[in-house]
């Protein structure tokens, strides 16, 4: 049965929602000018996202730990179904539809916690010795990380597919691994990618095309003359013309950035950017305390991780560093899916922190 201890309180993270909070807000703000009935949607997906928090924070993890396989293998279930029962949505089969509500859900997105928590899994119970993992090890973490990959890049829905191949390899990376594997990896990963870009989907060439080529697509010219016209301070709402005047696609989601810098300028990017920094570090900083810790610690790699390739590469992506897919700002731009998600995950994060000084929670030591 689950008890309030004040021990809950004094190991409870507050740094992350001290710096996530900031994020939302602004994010609800912008959303709101934009579009209201946008903004109240929004609202819905932020009650679901506290609630989901509040469930993952309450559920005893490591206590339950053995059905994480089962979740995993689910996901996996889940994804393979999307190719024979898959609804497609702008030429991509990426939804299942659950009878009788005809509500949709996105199995990739329900898999990224899965992943996490799999990884973790394997992780906790073959750590790795003083020189890493070594190639046994590494291929059987790899089919973990290179099934869902193809399954999901195979919707198809590249974007997502490579993060969470980042993610998979960058959590390694953070725990472990001989470095004569990455060094391997790179050469091979060098010598093979002709081959990887023949494999992909036409569009998926276009956007390469459109990322290389002297002129950028519409999608950006319109994004990098909003960030342009910002300027340093931004400039009022009624002059925000590229958003409001729909010059900008799609400016409260996969451009919200570029809206961002339009409406408050350099300053403002600066201090959202470094809202993300902060948070980042925050949570690669995690590593030290947990120390022994693996399972924990791929949880908090895993977050920090996911969170840093979706900024990256979004805001890349919006001044034209790289080529344009549909990969959100966390927790910022318009949406229920992404932001449901990093919610679970953090639940899942304070639950193996808050309840650390339980002997019955966990069966390592943890350094305070």
């Amino acid at each position: 049965m689950f008890q309030i201890d004040r021990r809950i309180l004094t190991h409870f993270d507050f740094l992350i929602p001290i710096l996530v909070l900031p994020i939302i807000v602004l994010s609800y703000y912008l959303i709101s000018e934009a579009n209201v009935m946008l903004a109240n949607k929004q609202i819905v997906y932020y009650t679901v996202g506290f609630a989901t928090f509040l469930i993952f924070f309450i559920i005893p993890i490591k206590k339950i730990e053995w059905v994480i396989p089962f979740f995993y293998w689910l996901t996996i279930i889940l994804l393979l179904s999307v190719d024979f029962f898959g609804i497609a949505k702008l030429g991509a089969r990426r939804w299942l539809e659950i009878p009788f509500v005809h509500f949709t859900i996105q199995p990739s997105e329900i898999f990224k916690p899965a992943f996490i928590l799999m990884l973790a899994y394997l992780i906790k119970h073959n750590p790795p010795d003083e020189k890493g993992y070594g190639w046994k090890s590494f291929f059987k973490l790899s089919f973990y990380i290179l099934l869902p990959f193809v399954l999901i890049a195979k919707e198809p829905d590249l974007g997502t597919a490579m993060i969470l191949l980042l993610l998979g390899y960058g959590t390694l990376f953070v725990i472990g691994v001989n470095k004569k594997i990455w060094i391997t990896l790179a050469i091979v990963v060098g010598i093979s990618s002709p081959v990887m870009y023949n494999g992909l989907h036409d569009y998926q060439k276009q956007r390469i095309a459109d990322f290389v080529s002297e002129k950028p697509s519409y999608h950006v010219k319109q994004s990098i003359i909003a960030i342009g016209s910002g300027g340093l301070t931004g400039k009022e709402r009624s002059e925000a013309t590229q958003t409001h005047y729909k010059f900008l696609p799609i400016a409260t989601s996969d451009f919200i950035f570029a809206y961002t810098v339009e409406r408050l300028g350099f300053w403002g990017a600066l201090g959202l950017i470094l809202c993300y920094a902060f948070l980042v570090m925050h949570l690669l900083s995690l590593n030290f305390l947990l120390k022994e810790d693996y399972f924990a610690r791929v949880i908090t790699s895993g977050i920090s991780l996911l969170i840093f390739f979706y900024m990256s590469i979004n805001i890349a992506m919006t001044i034209g560093l790289a080529p344009v897919v549909g990969v959100p700002l966390p927790f910022y731009s318009y949406g229920g899916s992404s932001f449901i998600t990093f919610f679970a995950l953090f639940g899942i994060l304070e639950n193996l922190l808050a309840f650390r000084f339980d002997p019955t929670y966990r069966s390592i030591k943890y350094s305070l």
